[in-house]
């Protein structure tokens, strides 16, 4: 009897326990409502200890809660900041400083000097005796032929149509197994001024070669972030058959003023202003964002854009003189990892790790190769790059 009263005490002892809990947050809410009505605020406490660390919480629901809070606070003592500042420079009025410059990757690249000055005459003599030249000075108007790897799959398919679409007078053909020493020629003698491969890998585009016909040059680029027509967010209306405008921004060095100049090639040169319809190349650290937009007047002073599609990233592989060539091709410019490794100065520490190993294991390769011509006494070029026969 006496051990069956002991344990309806301890569980007598125990609801006890429980209520107090219960009734803790529910005196603390009363507490704080007096504190309020009555009209005295309860004194502010820091909410962070200055040697408090949020990753030292072992509880993940209550970790995740103080990281909340923690961010509410930056975000507030941040928002005072301006206010202060907006209200320092409207009392200064005219005597304000000049706003400070935010530091971005852009402004905080290394200089390059391949840039250029687009008025220097050694360019202009450049641009108007190459490849280009007879388009730009009107003789010849673009024709486009647009093709696939061998046996695409509908994606890839549906990408080469709705790119017909964006660029006038662009014709869409099937591979049929067809290599493409033998596609040129044939679109050399129908008159076609240049022709675009997609290739795909695993169903999806993965790459793309821009080949200007008759003489060159070829360029080839990765693709990626594909997204077709459908796959827009509050994508506007089909496009029209109107010729659009082309904006080409920040091909400003040599090797983007050819590349620039290939892409402006793939358009007639009188956009037709009634349809409204722009296509963007925009060259950011060395990637060239495509987009398709038609733009509206809401009034006299504002304008709104509407994007069409389709939509892709390209990063330049290679640029190659003369048409395809893949065995016997004279390459302007290969991308290569040791100049990524030395020109992208915001890297982090992991990507600095395996560029290092990279560039060290090809310098050793071609020690080895010196070493072993200089011991043999035959030409490095045969070595490394191969010889002619």
């Amino acid at each position: 009897m006496a051990k069956a009263g002991d344990k309806s005490g301890t569980k007598g002892k125990k609801g006890l326990k429980r209520k107090a809990t219960a009734e803790e947050p529910q005196e603390a809410a009363v507490a704080e409502d007096g504190a309020t009505g009555s009209g005295v605020q309860p004194p502010k406490t820091a909410a962070f200890p200055p040697g408090f660390s949020i990753s030292e919480i072992k509880n993940k629901q209550r970790r995740h809660l103080m990281f909340t809070r923690w961010k509410q606070q930056q975000r507030k003592e941040k928002l005072a900041i301006k206010k202060k500042l907006k209200k320092e420079r409207e009392a200064l009025g005219d005597k304000a400083p000049p706003k400070p410059i935010p530091k971005t990757i852009d402004n905080q690249r290394v200089h390059d000097e391949t840039i250029v000055d687009p008025n220097d005459e050694e360019v202009a003599y450049d641009e108007a005796t190459d490849e280009f030249a007879s388009y730009f000075n009107r003789q010849t108007s673009p024709k486009i032929l647009i093709t696939t790897s061998d046996r695409p799959h509908g994606r890839t398919v549906r990408l080469c149509e709705q790119l017909s679409t964006v660029i006038p007078n662009s014709h869409v053909y099937y591979r049929r197994g067809l290599a493409l020493k033998k596609i040129i020629p044939q679109c050399i003698s129908r008159d076609f001024t240049d022709l675009i491969v997609i290739n795909e890998d695993r169903k999806t585009p993965n790459g793309l070669i821009l080949s200007h016909l008759p003489s060159g040059p070829t360029a080839h680029f990765k693709m990626s972030s594909v997204r077709l027509r459908k796959e827009i967010k509050r994508r506007g209306k089909d496009p029209t058959e109107h010729v659009p405008e082309i904006i080409l921004n920040n091909f400003t060095t040599r090797l983007g003023h050819s590349v620039g100049r290939m892409f402006a090639s793939l358009f007639p040169h009188n956009p037709q202003f009634i349809g409204r319809q722009v296509a963007t190349f925009h060259n950011q650290r060395d990637y060239i964002f495509f987009r398709f937009h038609r733009y509206i007047f809401k009034s006299e002073k504002k304008v709104g854009i509407q994007e069409l599609g389709p939509r892709f990233t390209l990063k330049l592989r290679s640029l190659q003189k003369g048409t395809f060539d893949s065995k016997y091709g004279e390459y302007e410019w290969v991308h290569k990892v040791c100049a990524l490794f030395f020109e992208e100065p915001f890297i982090s520490f992991q990507k600095y790790r395996m560029r290092r190993k990279l560039c060290t294991l090809s310098f050793e390769c071609l020690y080895l190769v010196f070493l072993t011509s200089t011991s043999l006494k035959e030409p490095i070029s045969d070595k490394v790059f191969g010889s002619d026969d």
